[in-house]
């Protein structure tokens, strides 16, 4: 490779890397901090238009405090909940939707001459959504439902578009580094525009901002960094792609789907492999869960301040990158399995340590953060990297979007187990306990899958620990 093939390369890498750092804060600071903790004040805020104009007061306690206008019930298209489920049920139907957009990203992707572009239009419509966030105020806790659906949309198209780059930028015995690098720069990029946006919103008084202004402010913040950072991002990708052959008189939506069915199908010659896949869609919607609703944990049922919730969050996303290492080293001596179900157990021990947190007592709060952080990284980290080893010599696009689709296809149900829970109960400190069943049986899935077989059974080699 001449000076100017590898300049160029290393440019193309770095490009990639920056998208991590572009929509990261999508992910820690709209749907973990500022979405959950905004979402159901303003739910809660029609919950109480609503009993101002009926004279129903039956979800109030004796004393008809506002805090509990969560346990009031909103509505849309005709189907009643309570105000602070609302967050809990959007998640649900948000992943719901990217479901039906990723394959007709992938398969839009693979048959254009030009990915970049498509990788563009949907990160500026996530962004866009995600700045118009901005306009939701008052009660109208509608439209910002509906922008969150369509920052999915992009969120989730982008990152399908994105992932394909890989094969691009890294040559195969370099993709597990490229891909942790950008891993860990989107950590830090989430942080670092969390960091200057909690800076804001403790600032808001002394700026003469409001509460509900600052947050909708830190949404807009979120769409321009989100949308800025892109550009770099695409100026720097490879320019162009050789689309796959395309069949006459199929379109894209039948031809994306198509494409997927026959990679489940095809992967049904691997059961090993299907079965890891498997175990990890159940503990992968626990996490997931646990990171979007610990935010409205911590306000509905703990009662914490937004400034210690949005510390929270800043731990968490620090100390991902911290767990992230640690696993890594970990599994160089026990191997990537073993460390997987060790931190499952970890995972079980965090959310008994959230079922018994105390009311306004922030430092119980901050701890169990910190063992979120410690194990979140590497359990997602570690997952994909022994899956990339059960998959077939030359089938790891096909595979990986298998494993995409299924993650975001089967994360709709831990937050609505939280809502559910939540809702049945009136408590969601049970709902929180409740998604401990994701991780037994995914530790339970995970032990049983034989690894050295399922990567033999692939025709890889296995790696001399496991």
């Amino acid at each position: 490779m001449t000076l100017a093939e590898t300049r160029d390369k290393k440019r193309e890498r770095w490009g990639w890397y920056f998208y991590d750092w572009a929509n990261s804060p999508f992910y820690s600071s709209v749907t973990t901090v500022f979405g959950a903790l905004y979402m159901s004040t303003v739910a809660a805020a029609d919950a109480k238009q609503n009993i101002t104009l009926n004279g129903d007061k039956a979800c109030l306690d004796a004393s008809g405090v506002d805090d509990k206008l969560h346990n009031c019930d909103v509505s849309l298209f005709g189907l009643h909940f309570p105000a602070g489920s609302t967050w809990g049920y959007l998640l649900s139907v948000a992943t719901v939707v990217q479901v039906l957009v990723l394959p007709i990203a992938g398969a839009v992707a693979d048959r254009s001459r030009n990915k970049r572009r498509i990788l563009g239009w949907f990160a500026w419509l996530g962004a866009a959504a995600s700045a118009l966030m901005f306009f939701m105020a008052g009660s109208d806790w509608q439209l910002g439902a509906a922008l969150f659906i369509v920052a999915n949309i992009g969120y989730g198209g982008s990152l399908v578009v994105y992932y394909s780059f890989l094969v691009d930028v890294a040559e195969p015995d370099e993709r597990d580094d490229v891909s942790a690098k950008g891993w860990a720069f989107g950590y830090l990029g989430g942080g670092l525009a969390l960091a200057l946006q909690l800076a804001f919103y403790l600032s808001r008084d002394a700026l003469g901002v409001d509460t509900g202004t600052a947050v909708r402010i830190c949404f807009l913040t979120s769409g321009l960094w989100w949308a800025v950072f892109t550009i770099p991002v695409l100026r720097a990708l490879p320019r162009v792609h050789t689309p796959v052959a395309v069949e006459r008189g199929v379109s894209v939506l039948r031809a994306g789907f198509r494409e997927l069915r026959r990679t489940a199908v095809e992967a049904k010659a691997f059961p090993l492999t299907l079965a890891f896949l498997g175990s990890y869609l159940l503990f992968a919607d626990g996490i997931s869960t646990v990171v979007a609703v610990s935010a409205q944990y911590g306000k509905d049922e703990l009662r914490f301040s937004d400034e210690v919730l949005i510390i929270t969050v800043l731990v968490i996303q620090f100390l991902a990158y911290v767990g992230g290492v640690l696993h890594g080293l970990v599994a160089r001596r026990l191997g990537a399995k073993r460390t997987i179900l060790g931190s499952l157990v970890l995972w079980v021990a965090v959310l008994a340590g959230a079922y018994f947190i105390q009311p306004e007592q922030p430092l119980q709060f901050y701890a169990v953060a910190v063992g979120i952080g410690l194990v979140l990284g590497g359990t997602n980290a570690l997952s994909r990297s022994l899956f990339s080893q059960m998959i077939p010599a030359g089938k790891d696009a096909q595979y990986y979007s298998l494993y995409v689709v299924g993650e975001k296809g089967t994360s709709w149900l831990g937050p609505l187990v939280f809502a559910g829970v939540g809702q049945a109960t009136g408590s969601f400190r049970l709902a929180i306990v409740a998604l401990v069943i994701f991780f037994v049986l995914g530790f339970v899935f995970v032990a049983l899958v034989p690894v050295r077989r399922a990567i033999v059974a692939a025709g890889n080699r296995p790696p001399a620990v496991l």
